[in-house]
């Protein structure tokens, strides 16, 4: 079995003028990546590993997430291949992991995110918001051959407030 962990970037601010890659968070990201990554203070996640979009937000929304779970910053890994839109790039990421990795959190953009979700998961979301986590589990041990999965948990900032 094989689960991935996946988180859209918090909500990001258009009010600098600055290229999307360099876009950072605005208040609400930074208040709702504080308030979804509390909640796995007390529901523990496993993470073997955490692959992650080199984009500023998605950085930021990673550094709060590692701050508030204590997450070693040794099994973080950025990945400009994360910096994607359409998902291909992702379910690349994701085929291309180490088999004794059992546990994969990413940290992404949307399409990427959403479409990624509604190919692998069993529960279609319309779109997942900023913020949004979805836990998705594979019955395969070898990550290349992903394959269809079951929709295991869905987090969403909206669901905490």
């Amino acid at each position: 079995m094989k689960k991935v962990i996946l988180v859209r970037h918090a909500k990001s601010s258009w009010k600098h003028n600055v290229i999307d890659h360099e876009r950072p968070l605005n208040n609400r990201g930074y208040s709702d990546a504080d308030l979804v990554s509390n909640y796995f203070v007390e529901n523990k996640l496993d993470i073997d590993i955490i692959v992650c979009s080199d984009a500023i937000r998605t950085k930021t929304t990673l550094d709060i997430f590692i701050l508030n779970l204590n997450i070693d910053k040794s099994i973080v890994h950025l990945s400009h291949d994360l910096y994607d839109f359409s998902g291909e790039n992702l379910v690349k990421v994701i085929r291309r992991c180490d088999d004794s990795i059992t546990n994969l959190m990413v940290f992404g953009h949307n399409h990427a995110i959403t479409a990624f979700v509604n190919t692998y998961g069993d529960h279609y979301i319309d779109n997942v918001p900023t913020c949004g986590v979805v836990i998705i589990e594979f019955d395969i041990e070898k990550w290349n051959n992903l394959k269809p999965g079951k929709t295991i948990k869905t987090l969403f900032p909206r669901d905490l407030k």
